[in-house]
């Protein structure tokens, strides 16, 4: 979309060098309580891009939440020079509200798109998304944390085979650019669809505010505007140097009992050595957790008991060179 083009979203008209906020119905709760989306728009006076920055598709990954709403309150969009901004820090209303990762049916949004207008409140939620948000869009940047106690060392997930997905993340460039395809009924699948470049920026854990990651999307966030050319302000240059990832898989637990990690996400490791420890209750038994891989961790369980399989450590190998 032109930055000097029309934007009109719910009968609302956003003109060059405005700024609104609107509020988008998506459903009712049986207390006749109302669901909205609510939508930070911001125009530069040039023409340029629209960039969507997404926090809260799960309702308990409050990091995400947290960088949008760091972004507009530290005003990175205030002056924009070209372009259009949308923030939507939290579309998953009431999974935040109930510290939920779902809605009420249990269905997950991020599992529901492109979505129904006729379907449940996860599916109605996505189709707005959908219908009146991703029209207008150029790029999108989808915030997330880990999930269940999995802490994600700060990282862009790209979508294979997508140049411009890719270019976006190095863009970005968090400490972790891993290359994946696309999930069925995701939000990246139907930008994908619509031909909108996306990543997707994982840090921290749900439930709980990180401030590493925090910080590394709200940099991120800046390289982006940078990069588009929305805005003239220089972005700091990272403290770390981006490593490319090309696969990952999921160490799983040999045993259940009470969980100590020893190397935590971040940390490069080798075969066969050891990064955690599982201990029975009783004190009769422990099992070590080797790695299987030789890469880097980026991501483990912060669980204190787990099970038979569980997964404890994420690890990212075949590293780009």
């Amino acid at each position: 979309m032109s930055g000097a083009e029309k934007l009109i979203i719910e009968k609302e008209e956003i003109l060059p060098g405005e700024s609104k906020i609107i509020s988008i119905n998506v459903g009712r709760l049986p207390s006749d309580t109302r669901i909205n989306i609510t939508a930070h728009i911001f125009r530069g006076n040039q023409e340029g891009p629209t960039l969507l920055l997404l926090g809260g598709i799960h309702g308990d990954e409050i990091n995400g939440v947290e960088i949008v709403r760091r972004a507009i309150t530290e005003k990175h969009f205030e002056n924009i020079n070209a372009g259009t901004v949308i923030a939507i820090p939290l579309l998953n209303v009431y999974g935040f509200i109930n510290f939920s990762r779902e809605v009420p049916d249990g269905k997950d949004v991020n599992r529901s798109f492109p979505g129904s207008t006729s379907g449940s409140l996860a599916s109605r939620v996505a189709r707005t998304l959908t219908k009146k948000i991703l029209p207008y869009v150029d790029y999108a940047v989808d915030f997330h944390t880990g999930g269940a106690s999995r802490y994600n060392y700060p990282q862009v997930r790209f979508t294979k085979n997508y140049t411009d997905s890719a270019t976006l993340a190095r863009v970005f460039n968090a400490p972790f650019l891993i290359e994946n395809t696309v999930i069925a009924n995701s939000f990246r699948k139907a930008c994908k669809d619509m031909g909108i470049p996306s990543i997707v920026f994982e840090g921290g854990e749900s439930i709980r505010l990180d401030g590493y990651s925090i910080n590394v999307g709200l940099q991120g966030v800046q390289r982006v505007l940078h990069h588009l050319g929305m805005t003239d302000k220089t972005p700091n240059k990272p403290d770390y140097k981006s490593i490319e990832i090309h696969k990952t898989s999921w160490l799983r637990s040999p045993y259940s009992g009470m969980f100590i990690w020893s190397q935590s996400s971040g940390t490069y490791v080798k075969v066969g050595e050891p990064i955690g420890m599982i201990y029975d209750p009783f004190g009769t038994k422990s099992v070590t957790v080797n790695s299987k891989k030789e890469g880097y961790i980026i991501g483990h369980n912060n669980a204190s008991v787990v099970n038979q399989g569980d997964a404890l450590f994420h690890i990212g190998y075949e590293i780009k060179k």
